[in-house]
Formats: structure tokens, sequence, C-alpha cells
């Protein structure tokens, strides 16, 4: 096949949360966050797309649409997923002159997601464009993806003339009504002089305090408009002081548990990658001795291989971390949420724990799980002050002795290590394509999947050692992410390999966004994990519906329907395929040498394969299970 050059181939108030300065993290240091907003929209820029300050170009006038452009330019924007359309259309023209790189989307959804992965691999915000009606509301999942997992991004869409409006034009779609539950906040733009305020605004705000998406959304005939471009504008934001720095009568009474607490655990959520706090963590952790847990959202945030590192809880957690948690007493949650998936049936969680909540968000805190020791502040911050605080503790006390703690731990540890049974059948393991792909690839690859039993062997498996490896749709679970988030990441990071780890119904929805990198000169790779049917919902049909399996078969291996081999060369990639253990290494290999074009693997899998441990949706963590009809043994006296 002829593969394409480069050449060839570009309102709510929980989520206001507080800010921070730029990262010290060695391997990754996302865009300056400020905590108030200031009185220009210099700040706004550097919280811009690549935290560049601000330029301050001459005023000049433009239409609507160049304000638009030139505000994106000033903001330091340099690239955009979008697709025009007759609303947005007059934007288009001035971008065809810009600095600014627009990669040209096939769906929407594949715009946001790409924004997504973009902002989520290199800490700045990322952008989407879309025209009005069904173009801006296929950028609602995408939107909704990015508010629950904390992800700075820009949404501008085009909206019909604002005579038009509420008249049921043709494309016309409330979307500022529509996305008010699921955006930090938005904005109808009703005059082309405000252009410039509002994008700067909608930049500090996705991109300070807690993280989010913003959506602009901007009338056809606002576009078309005569004005004036005047930069830099002033934000007029009173209502946004997100705090920054905790205060310290909390800092000094969670030190004070820590020390001396008997069974303490960190609970690290997805707080500490956006605040740049890994360093910082990693410092707190050895100096107190303390077990760490990392949520889906925080893998890579604290070394996988580090001694501390119990793993990650929840539904699918380790044995040691799901336990550590359940029979700690005292929780220290660091920029985490008390997620469902994390605690079980709540009110049976941890009954035994004292817990400190430091997070960025107020309204994080006690909205699950009461919080003995509430601490509105950055995680950076908050780490940092920790630190601070527990070592003078140290000094004017003993801490406890933790080793009978770790004693527990490390037997359950080593008696419940994560793993996982050869196929009876002699099919290839599924756990066994993402552990190879893992070594092969190594740590410095950034890891993306989509949602399912993939994504959980994914987060087991692959060792994540540096933060902003690991990628994924957490909180909405949105199938089809992966593809287009992986493109967006390695246009962010383009001297970095970039996987997408996907299920074969995933990459079904969203697959369309390859001949997008290839024709943009974006070579990610796919391990499509092939099983043949919606895994993770066949799972709980065999454990909980009497193995009654409707709908969920998908025709991938009995018909090989779609191919994905010949999918994958009619959107411009290589496709590779791999069916037994003896081949996987060489197939992974293989891809790991091209480099010039996206590569896709139909990894054909077993489809009987399971996610262990779990914990069953509603019951207790105490009822974890290790494998099917095996549960953890405990002695109850000693934990």
């Amino acid at each position: 096949m002829t593969r394409p050059t480069p050449e060839t181939l570009a309102h709510s108030a929980r989520r206001a949360r507080p800010a921070t300065e730029p990262a010290g993290d060695a391997d990754h240091a996302p865009a300056p966050r400020t905590g108030a907003a200031p009185a220009v929209a210099g700040r706004a820029a550097q919280a811009g797309a690549d935290g560049r300050a601000a330029t301050e170009p001459s005023p000049a006038p433009v239409s609507g649409a160049g304000s638009l452009v030139r505000s994106l330019e000033a903001l330091g924007v340099d690239v955009v997923f979008g697709i025009p359309g007759g609303a947005i259309l007059p934007a288009y023209d001035p971008l065809y002159d810009s600095t600014v790189r627009h990669i040209l989307v096939r769906h929407e959804q594949g715009a946001g997601h790409a924004a997504t992965g973009y902002a989520q691999a290199t800490g700045k915000v990322g952008v989407c464009i879309a025209t009005s009606g069904p173009g801006a509301t296929n950028l609602v999942t995408p939107i909704a993806d990015a508010y629950m997992d904390s992800v700075p991004m820009v949404a501008i869409t085009g909206q019909v003339a604002r005579p038009s409006i509420g008249t049921d034009a043709f494309q016309e779609a409330d979307i500022q009504g529509i996305t008010l539950p699921i955006t930090k906040h938005n904005f109808l733009v009703q005059t082309p002089e405000e252009i410039p305020q509002v994008l700067a605004e909608a930049f500090h705000l996705a991109s300070t305090g807690r993280p989010g998406p913003v959506l602009v959304d901007i009338p056809k005939d606002v576009l078309q408009a005569p004005t004036t471009f005047t930069w830099p504008p002033t934000l007029d934001l009173p209502g946004y002081r997100p705090t920054l720095h905790p205060h310290g009568k909390q800092i000094r009474e969670a030190a004070r548990l820590m020390t001396g607490a008997r069974r303490p655990v960190l609970y690290v959520g997805g707080g500490v990658l956006k605040a740049g706090a890994t360093e910082g963590l990693r410092r707190l952790a050895e100096l107190t001795g303390i077990p760490v847990v990392t949520t889906l959202m925080a893998l890579g945030a604290f070394p996988d291989s580090h001694r501390q590192h119990l793993g990650m809880p929840g539904m699918h957690g380790t044995v040691a971390a799901v336990y550590g948690l359940q029979k700690s007493d005292l929780i220290v949650a660091l920029g985490a949420r008390f997620d469902d998936r994390v605690t079980g049936k709540l009110d049976s969680f941890a009954p035994d724990a004292t817990v400190v909540h430091a997070d960025i968000d107020p309204a994080e805190i006690g909205k699950n799980r009461h919080a003995d020791v509430p601490i509105v502040g950055d995680a950076r911050h908050v780490i940092d002050e920790l630190i601070a605080a527990v070592t003078a503790e140290q000094a004017a006390r003993p801490a406890a002795d933790l080793a009978d703690w770790w004693n527990q731990l490390d037997d359950l540890r080593e008696r419940y290590p994560l793993g996982y049974e050869e196929p009876a059948d002699g099919t290839l393991s599924p756990q066994y394509v993402i552990k190879r792909l893992g070594e092969i690839a190594g740590p410095d690859t950034v890891y993306v999947a989509g949602v399912g039993q993939h994504q959980m062997w994914a987060s087991q498996f692959i060792s994540y050692e540096k933060p902003y490896t690991w990628l994924n749709s957490g909180g909405l679970g949105t199938m089809g992410y992966a593809v287009p988030a992986a493109m967006g990441a390695k246009v962010g990071k383009p001297d970095t390999t970039v996987w997408a780890v996907d299920g074969d119904g995933c990459f079904q929805m969203t697959n369309q966004e390859l001949a997008t990198c290839a024709l943009e000169g974006i070579p990610i790779k796919v391990a499509v994990i092939n099983n043949g049917n919606l895994g993770m919902v066949r799972q709980w049909q065999t454990l909980f519906y009497g193995e009654r399996y409707s709908n969920t078969e998908l025709g991938t291996h009995k018909h090989r329907i779609p191919d994905f081999v010949k999918l994958a060369e009619a959107l411009g990639c290589v496709g590779l395929r791999c069916e037994n253990a003896a081949d996987v290494d060489k197939t992974i290999e293989a891809a790991m040498a091209i480099t010039d074009a996206p590569v896709v693997i139909d990894f054909v899998v077993g489809k009987d394969a399971m996610v262990w441990p779990m914990v069953a949706a509603g019951t207790s963590n105490d009822e974890i299970m290790f494998a099917r009809g095996v549960r953890p043994a405990f002695d109850e006296d000693e934990l």
C-alpha cells in the first residue's frame, strides 16, 4: 500500500477549582495555572494551548471571525480539531491564513476526544470547533467526558444568526442550554466586540482551578459583523476566586493524624496529576512511609514499581489496595472524589477510617464521604505544606510504627498478586497481549485506552512509571474515546510513541479518525483486543444473567465483519493480525518499527477471559472476589 507522507498529510460552581504555578515534574510540565482572574488576558494566554505568553497585536479592523482566529493566535493555540459547516463557516476563512493548525476530523465526536487527548497528554487547553445544530450536539459526549475527568477544553460552536435564535431555524440547537450541566461555564456571544474577552475568559476558566470544558457559542451574524480586534482584553470574572493555598490549621491537623495513624493510606486521585504534584507526592509518601493507592485517573502519579504502591483500588483494583482502604484507620484523599467504583457500597466503605480530604473543588469535599479534616486547596500546595507540617510533627514526637500494617499488606500482595489464567481452549490471552505490549513499548510510551475489559487489563498489566502516560475515559466511560484521543495525544507529543489499546466494540465507534491520522501524518498505533464481543457486558451476563448472552456478540470473530486488517488498509493505515502467543512479540515489534503511518493490529483473543479481581456493583468492598468463585481469605482479627 502507499503510505501518505507528512508532506501530503494538521456554570457551574462545582468546577471552580484553584490553580497552581508551573509544575516541577521532570517528565511533564503542565501549562501554568493561576488562581484568581488577572486584570488582563496575559495570564489566560499563559494557561492557553501551549503556555506561551500572549502576544499583543495592534488593533485592526476585522470581522468577528477574524477576531476569533486572532484571539486563538494571541492565546498561543497551535492546533484545533474540527469540521466546518454553515454557521461556523465564516471562521474558516481567516483560519485558512492562520498560524493555527486545523485538523479536519471525520466526526465531531472525534474532534472533542482529540482535544481531550491533546489536553491530557500535554497539560494545555485542547480546542475543538463545530458548526450549529448536529455539529454542536455531536460534541456533547466529549464535553461530558471532559467534564467528568476535569480536562481543560474549549469547544467553539457556530450558532444560527441572532434574529433566528428561538425560531427552530435550520440546524438550530440550544447548545448553551444542552451543555449547561456538563460545562464548567459556557458563553453565547452577543456582539463581535466581546469575542477576545470571551475567548480569554474561556481559556482562563478551562485551565485554572479545577480544569474543565468551556463552551463558546457564536452566532453566524456575529462572526460576519465588522469589529476592531484589540488585545489583551480585560477579564471580568468577579465571582471566580478559586482558593489556591490550604488553611494552615487543617494542614497541621492532617499532619498530626498522619504521624499518629497505625493503618494509614494515601488515596491519590487525578487531581494530583492536574496540579503537577507527582514529585511532591513521592516525597510525602517516602517521608511518612504510608502506603499509596492510585485511582484509574491517577495511574502514573506514583510509580507502579515503588515499594509503597499497593496498586489501583476499586471495582477491579488489587486486593491489597481494596483492603488497604477498607481496613485503614486514616485515609488521606488527595485530589480524589470517593467515586462509587472505588468505594463500592458507600455505607460499608472504610468504616473505621478517619478521613482527611484535600481537593481543589470545595463541592467534592463531603459530597460522598464525610471529611473529618476538610482541606480546600490545590494538590501541589497541599502536598508541599503537608511535607513541611509532617516534618515538624516528626521532629516533635515519634511517628507510629507501621511495621504491622505493612506486614499485613505485604502478605496480601504476596498471596493475591495480579495475574491471569491461560485460556483453556488455547486461544490468545488478552492479558498476555497487553502485558507484552507494555514491556516492549516501555514506560515512556503514552497509552490510551477505550472502555471495557481491555481498559481494565491495560490499567492492571502495563506498568506506569511516569506521569501523563495513561489516558482514558474514567468518569463517563466513553466507548470510542481511544482512537481520537490517541490522535490528539500524538499531535501534542509528536516525538512520543502513542498506543491506543481498544476493544473491537469501542474501535468500531470512532475508527474513522484513522483516515484523519493517515492524511494528517499522525502515526498512532492501535492494538485492537478483538474478543468478538462487547466483553465487559458479556462478563456481567456470565456472572449475573445466567450466561444469557443477549446482543453482545459483534461478529468480528465468527464472520470477521469487519475485517480489521482490510479496514485499516482502507483508512490509509498499516494493518496487521496476530492470533497466537508465539507471534505477539514480533507483531508488536513490527508495529513499533513503522513510524511513517498509523498501524492497527487485530489481536484475535479468546472471548471468555474476565477481569479479576472484582467487586460487584452495589456490593461492599469486603466482598471482593479474587477470581471466579474465589474470595480472598483474611484473618479478620489481625486486620
